[in-house]
């Protein structure tokens, strides 16, 4: 699938109510999916999950209401607690804790990082993207599964600061 026809997909689920488009391809997938602020998110590659619903998901099911545009009634931003900082998704991708099924994870609750430690793989376009903490203190929670979809900004980590 050429980079055109995967940008008229977006531009068309952007003035539409569509809200998933998935398409499998000779070993290529595609998945976007509207994400929580209406936005179209991308994810490419191979998964474990199916690229379509189990089925039982109707092409005329009604529109969540965020991904109509209205805003949600009680979300807002997670307050900021003092001492703690999060490392955040640089890009869209795929999260892995580790760099491969076999090895251990590069960080887990309870690990010491510095500025440049790795602390988890986030896959985009194929590509194995090492991601760093850029801070330094102790991860106090991993806040996504491995294998999972992430977006740009998402918070990976929970980390206290020292």
């Amino acid at each position: 699938m050429e980079l055109k026809q995967i940008k008229q997909i977006i531009d068309l689920m952007k003035r539409s109510e569509l809200t998933e488009f998935a398409i499998e391809e000779e070993g290529f997938k595609l998945k976007i999916r509207r994400g929580t602020n209406g936005l179209p998110l991308v994810s490419m590659g191979h998964s474990s999950n199916p690229p379509f619903g189990s089925g039982a998901e109707s092409a005329a099911a009604p529109v969540p209401a965020q991904a109509a545009g209205v805003p949600p009634v009680a979300a807002g931003a997670p307050a900021e607690e003092a001492g703690v900082s999060y490392i955040k998704s640089p890009m869209v991708g795929t999260f892995y804790r580790a760099a491969s099924p076999e090895s251990k994870a590069f960080a887990d609750v309870g690990t010491k990082v510095v500025e440049n430690s790795p602390v988890c793989i986030i896959e985009a376009m194929k590509i194995m993207n090492e991601i760093q903490a850029e801070t330094k203190g102790t991860i106090l929670e991993i806040l996504v599964d491995n294998g999972q979809p992430v977006e740009y900004g998402q918070r990976l980590f929970k980390i206290k600061q020292g």
